[in-house]
C-alpha cells in the first residue's frame, strides 16, 4: 500500500482522490486500490483562498491526519500528491519532497512556464527520483478508446474543445494555463509531442490556438468562454474521421489508477518531456493570443 500525502486544500480534487482512494463517499465503481493518503497539509492560497477551509473539514471527516507545515508530512509518505489550484507556485511547493527523494504527483497545471516546468523536471532528476504531471482528461474512456483503436490508422489532425474560464487573477494560471490545459492535454493524448509553432486567436469569449506540428500535420484547440462549453474532439485519420464527445464520469478514477501505477513502478505515467512541451504550447498559444495571432514557436 503506497502511502501518500496531500498538499494544498484550494481544490476539489483533494477531497475526490481522497474519497476513492478511501472508498467513502462515492459509488463502489468510482473506489481505486493500491494507496491511500496517510497525512494531508491544508496549506495555503493565493487564488482560492477561500476554499481552503470547507475542504479541510471534508479532510477530516474522512479521517485523515492534517499537520500545519507541509515539511511535517516528510518521513511520513512514499510519495506526495502537490494539488494546489495555483500552477505558479509548483515548484516551491514540491521541492521540499523533491530534495528529499520524494516523488511527486503535481496537479494541473504542471506550471505556468516553460521554464517552471524545465526546473521541475531538473530538481527530481538531480535528487534522483521523479516527477509528473496530468490532466484527468487525457485518461477518459473515449480518448483512451480512440487512441488505442489501430482501425482508424494514423491521425493526421484533430480539433479538440473543451471549457476555458481564465483565471480571477491573470498572473497566476494566465490564459489556457488555467483550465483550458485539459483540452490541452487531449490534444496531445491523441498527436502526441512535436509542434513546432502556434498561432493563437484570442478574444473575449474563446481561444481558437492552431499548432503546427514537425511532420506537417495541423491541430486545433478551440477553449470555451462563452455558450455550451463541453469536453470532445473530431479527428481526422488516415480511413475515419471520428466526432468524439469526451465525458467525466471516470475521469478522478482512472488518473488515480495511473497515479498509483506509476508510485508502484516508480516510473512516472507521463514522460516529462511532453509535459514539458505542453507547458511550452500553452506558453506560446497565450503570447501569441496576447499579439494579435503572431506565430510563436514552441520552445521547450
Amino acid at each position: 500500500m503506497i502511502r501518500l500525502g496531500i498538499l494544498d486544500f484550494d481544490t476539489s480534487h483533494c477531497t475526490a482522490f481522497t474519497q476513492r482512494l478511501h472508498h467513502v463517499g462515492v459509488d463502489r465503481e468510482q473506489f481505486v486500490e493500491g494507496a491511500r493518503i496517510v497525512v494531508g497539509c491544508p496549506g495555503e492560497s493565493v487564488l482560492s483562498p477561500e476554499r481552503i477551509a470547507g475542504f479541510t473539514a471534508e479532510m477530516r471527516k474522512y479521517e485523515v491526519p492534517l499537520v500545519e507545515r507541509p515539511t511535517d508530512m516528510i518521513g511520513r509518505v512514499d510519495a506526495m500528491l502537490i494539488e494546489s489550484v495555483d500552477g505558479t507556485v509548483h515548484l516551491a511547493r514540491a521541492r521540499p519532497f523533491l530534495e528529499r527523494g520524494i516523488p511527486c504527483f503535481v496537479d494541473k497545471p504542471f506550471a505556468c512556464s516553460a521554464a517552471d516546468a524545465r526546473a521541475l523536471i531538473d530538481l527530481a532528476a538531480r535528487h534522483k527520483t521523479f516527477v509528473f504531471s496530468s490532466s484527468s482528461l487525457r485518461y477518459a474512456p473515449e480518448v483512451v478508446e480512440y487512441v488505442g483503436n489501430a482501425a482508424k490508422g494514423r491521425l493526421l489532425g484533430c480539433d479538440v474543445y473543451c471549457p476555458a474560464p481564465l483565471s480571477p487573477i491573470p498572473a497566476r494560471n494566465a490564459g489556457l494555463y488555467h483550465y483550458g490545459i485539459h483540452g490541452a492535454e487531449i490534444l496531445y493524448t491523441l498527436m502526441g509531442p512535436g509542434c513546432r509553432r502556434v498561432t493563437c486567436t484570442s478574444d473575449a469569449g474563446v481561444d481558437v490556438v492552431t499548432g503546427h506540428w514537425g511532420d506537417g500535420r495541423v491541430a486545433t484547440l478551440r477553449g470555451i468562454r462563452t455558450g455550451k462549453a463541453d469536453y470532445g474532439f473530431v479527428g481526422f485519420a488516415e480511413k475515419t474521421v471520428q466526432s468524439v464527445t469526451v465525458g467525466t464520469r471516470f475521469i478522478y478514477r482512472e488518473l488515480l489508477k495511473k497515479i498509483v501505477e506509476a508510485f508502484e513502478k516508480k516510473t512516472p505515467a507521463v514522460d516529462p518531456a511532453v509535459t514539458l512541451e505542453i507547458m511550452a504550447f500553452i506558453e506560446a498559444a497565450n503570447k501569441s493570443g496576447a499579439n494579435h495571432g503572431a506565430a510563436e514557436a514552441v520552445r521547450t
